[in-house]
């Protein structure tokens, strides 16, 4: 099997593991409720390790996009090479926001059920922080990751290694969103996060479908 046979592989095993915790991720209600606290804690645990499981793997699927990228000329090479280090920045956010957002928050939940008081309040205080740091890493993750689609986007457009429909829908897809971050309308909107981070894995989908279809390196 070929390195880009594997890294089309890795890029669908991410995207299937990163579209299943999209799809069962909890809304976090669950987590002030004493009687629903326990399950809401294990299925939010449950559903962001398997998304941090993924990262690698969409790592791993990335180098392949960089190098496939790169094949056509030597400023398409570092595009290519620049996409993967903006594209790392991204995964190592994301992999931060994941475990404020996953596996920090239970434990803080748990605290705010147990304690009373000015100490209850103090970790309500906590909890709040832990939100507001967790959504900072994810206005990196949106910015970097667009940032990284649209290098790969432009070098397949000027290269061809892979088909321009795709360069475009990247182009299109990484401009818009940040423009909705400069902008501010992902603050106003942050469920837009959910909608980028779904387009972005079309993108790669695609991209590991064509990739694992090659015979040849």
């Amino acid at each position: 099997m070929t390195n880009e046979r594997l890294s089309g592989l890795a890029l669908l095993a991410g995207s299937a593991g990163v579209i299943i915790t999209l799809a069962l991720h909890p809304s976090g209600r669950g987590l002030f409720s004493p009687d629903s606290f326990a399950a809401e804690a294990r299925k939010l645990i449950a559903v962001h390790s398997l998304a941090l499981t993924c990262l690698p793997l969409w790592f791993l699927g990335a180098c392949g996009v960089a190098r496939r990228v790169g094949v056509a000329r030597e400023s398409d090479q570092q595009l290519g090479f620049a996409g993967l280090v903006f594209y790392g920045f991204a995964l190592a956010a994301m992999m931060t926001a994941v475990i404020f957002d996953g596996l920090v928050s239970p434990g803080i939940a748990a605290r705010i059920n147990e304690a009373t008081g000015t100490v209850g309040q103090g970790w309500r205080i906590a909890f709040n922080y832990n939100s507001t740091v967790d959504g900072a890493f994810v206005r990196v993750v949106i910015a970097a990751s667009s940032v990284a689609l649209l290098l790969w986007s432009v070098a397949i457009l000027r290269g061809s290694t892979l088909p321009r429909a795709l360069g475009v829908y990247g182009c299109l897809l990484s401009v818009a969103t940040l423009v909705a971050l400069l902008s501010g309308e992902l603050d106003r909107y942050f469920h837009i996060f959910g909608a980028v981070l779904v387009g972005q894995t079309v993108w790669f989908v695609t991209a590991g479908m064509l990739l694992s279809r090659r015979q040849s390196a």
